[in-house]
This record gives structure tokens, C-alpha cells and sequence, in this order.
């Protein structure tokens, strides 16, 4: 089962800062190689899901309406570039509201499994993409393989720190898919009996 999980902001778009949020469609700006690496991931047959926290919602710093035509924008922008995200999963509850779907709770992930007539039991053969500790606890409280990039929130130094740490570290969502594709070409090799698997 080829499926990838990411999160958006620090991901796909640019980081609005600690404490913000992207508000609008002119302030949501795809992260270099971005695109690319969503048209590797889509040729190569992976389903695409975005899960993403997006509490300024339930806060009320902006609303759901404006959410989704910044979505509608990503998605555009997405389709143009000739890749494919499945569909994008959001809680937009407060941290305090104990919604089972933001994370690092896997609401949303279940949901996304569903849609492929799939379980959470299938998640361990996919991966979880994120920039923050809460994306690599939510991969790793569904089984996923986790992938930390360094292209948003927090870095090397704030990992340090984690309780949790990832399977994989690259720079950025092109060097995550480049990872994804070839990982999993060496375990259909391995499973072949061809080569062995070099981590």
C-alpha cells in the first residue's frame, strides 16, 4: 500500500512563523521543490494525504471559509504542477478541546486509511512526513515511518529534545520523496531476493 502522509505548513508551504498561521491565499507560498516532489511521489503511484492542525480556525484568528479556499489555492496550484494529493484532513479544534483528530492523536490518519478501504493496521507500511515533533509522534502512534524535514518549524537542535525521535532526517519534501520512492524500491527488491537494503 503506497501512501504518504504529510503535513502543510513547513511542508508544502512556507512556515508563517511560531504562533501564526497562514490566513490567506497570498500567504500561502509553496516551499521550493515542493511540487516536485508531490509529481515524484504521484507518478510513482503513491496516495497522497495532507493532515494537518489548524487551530486558528477553533481560535477564531480566521475562519473556515478563508481555510478552505486556501486549500482550494494549494490544490490548484497542485493539480497544475501534474500531481495529486487524495484529499487534506484537518482538526481545526483547540489543543484543549482533545479532539481525537489533531495530533499527535490519529484521527485524521484513520479517516484517510478509511477512504482506501484500509486499517490503521495497514499504516505501518506507509510514511509520515512533518517538520514539527507532534507530526513524528502522530506517525509513529499510527506504525507509520516517519520522516523529519528541516524545511520548517524546528530543526536538529529541537530534536535533541523529543521524546520521540524519526526514522529518517532530510532537508526538505523533494529529499523525503526521493527517500519514500527508493526505500521502497529496495523492499520490493529485498522481497524479490535482489538486493539487500542499505539503510
Amino acid at each position: 500500500m503506497n501512501v504518504v502522509f504529510l503535513d502543510r505548513d513547513g511542508v508544502i508551504n512556507e512556515f508563517p512563523g511560531n504562533g501564526l498561521y497562514v490566513t490567506t491565499v497570498k500567504g500561502f507560498r509553496f516551499l521550493p521543490r515542493a511540487l516536485e516532489a508531490l509529481k515524484l511521489l504521484t507518478d510513482a503511484g503513491y496516495n497522497i494525504f495532507v493532515v494537518s492542525n489548524q487551530a486558528g480556525v477553533g481560535k477564531g484568528v480566521y475562519s473556515r471559509q478563508k481555510l478552505d479556499q486556501i486549500t482550494a489555492h494549494m490544490m490548484k496550484g497542485v493539480k497544475a504542477a501534474g500531481a495529486c494529493i487524495n484529499e487534506v484532513f484537518y482538526c481545526t479544534c483547540k489543543s484543549s478541546d482533545g479532539c481525537n483528530c489533531r495530533k499527535p492523536r490519529v484521527g485524521n490518519i484513520v479517516k484517510a486509511l478509511a477512504s482506501l478501504e484500509k486499517g490503521i493496521d495497514d499504516a505501518r507500511h506507509a510514511y509520515f512526513v512533518g517538520d514539527t515533533e507532534i507530526d513524528i509522534k502522530a506517525g509513529k502512534n499510527a506504525g507509520c515511518k516517519t520522516v523529519f524535514v528541516l524545511s520548517g518549524r524546528e530543526d536538529r537542535t529541537y530534536m535533541k529534545r523529543w521524546d520521540v525521535k524519526p526514522d529518517f532526517i532530510r532537508e526538505d519534501l523533494y529529499d523525503a520523496a526521493t527517500l519514500i520512492i527508493n526505500e521502497d524500491s529496495s523492499c520490493s527488491r529485498d522481497r524479490r531476493g535482489g538486493a539487500h537494503q542499505s539503510r
